[in-house]
């Protein structure tokens, strides 16, 4: 068996602001290592189940985990291949089982995390099929359209009520709560052990039945920016339709079409 983890960092037990999320500023490094740790959390509990396991560093340079921290029954993917798949970049280099997502924060437009955003914060929101969309929901179609099931969320609290509702059977592990622009959070250690208590039950039950998502038949995806030039730069994307002076619409059936576009102009 073969699990696929997405690990991103603003979603982690604690972190409040952006200076903790970027390499350089004094308080990157603890927050790297919790990262780390929430990642291990993970794989601890899948490889002692048997599993094989690839992560990928899903976060700005995508070069945050330490690899000589990280459980050692992990193999790493650092930096950007630039394939559509992004933060999902190598689901398609072997036949996965699962998918789980560590560290994962809500969607731009939600209260749930002082850090709020979807993929960038040029982007003042995203919307598909009329939903407010997080880097969870978009991955989480990625891995429905290879027919991968996901199993397993840790997050804001907020982020992981959402998902709940994307995909009922998911099991999830909230590692703080939004509160303003600071954050509730349990003591890291606790967060790590409840996230490999909860990884070792997802993986111990029928996930295939109960968190397979099935693809939408169409895609409606609205993207508003901040900066009125973005609009206008990114509406020469081939089947964009410009809806306002700061809002794009693309529609299409084929989700892979939506993550091509995605790639350009998200």
């Amino acid at each position: 068996m073969k699990l696929f983890i997405s690990a991103d960092i603003e979603g982690t037990a604690g972190i409040t602001c952006w200076d903790e999320t970027e390499y350089g500023h004094p308080r990157y490094g603890y927050f790297a290592e919790q990262m780390t740790k929430e990642v291990s959390a993970v794989c601890a509990a899948a490889s002692n189940l048997g599993w094989d396991i690839l992560v990928k560093d899903a976060h700005d340079s995508a070069r945050n985990i330490l690899p000589d921290k990280l459980h050692s029954s992990a193999t790493l993917v650092r930096g950007w291949a630039r394939d559509i798949n992004c933060m999902m970049s190598g689901i398609d280099t072997d036949k996965f089982d699962a998918v789980a997502f560590t560290g994962y924060h809500s969607a731009a437009m939600s209260e749930g995390n002082s850090l709020s955003h979807t993929m960038t914060t040029s982007v003042y929101s995203v919307k598909i099929n009329g939903k407010y969309a997080s880097e969870f929901m978009i991955n989480s179609y990625t891995a429905a359209m290879y027919g991968i099931p996901v199993v397993f969320l840790s997050g804001d609290a907020a982020l992981c009520e959402s998902a709940k509702e994307l995909i009922p059977g998911i099991t999830t592990v909230a590692s703080k709560r939004g509160f303003g622009s600071a954050c509730i959070s349990e003591h890291p250690d606790k967060v790590c052990s409840e996230i490999s208590r909860r990884t070792r039950e997802a993986l111990s039950s029928d996930f295939k039945t109960a968190c397979t998502l099935a693809l939408p038949e169409h895609f409606s995806v609205e993207i508003s920016y901040n900066d009125v030039n973005n609009c206008t730069r990114y509406a020469c994307y081939p089947g964009v339709v410009r809806l306002d002076g700061k809002t794009l619409l693309f529609e299409h059936d084929s989700y892979k079409e939506v993550l091509r576009m995605m790639h350009f102009i998200l």
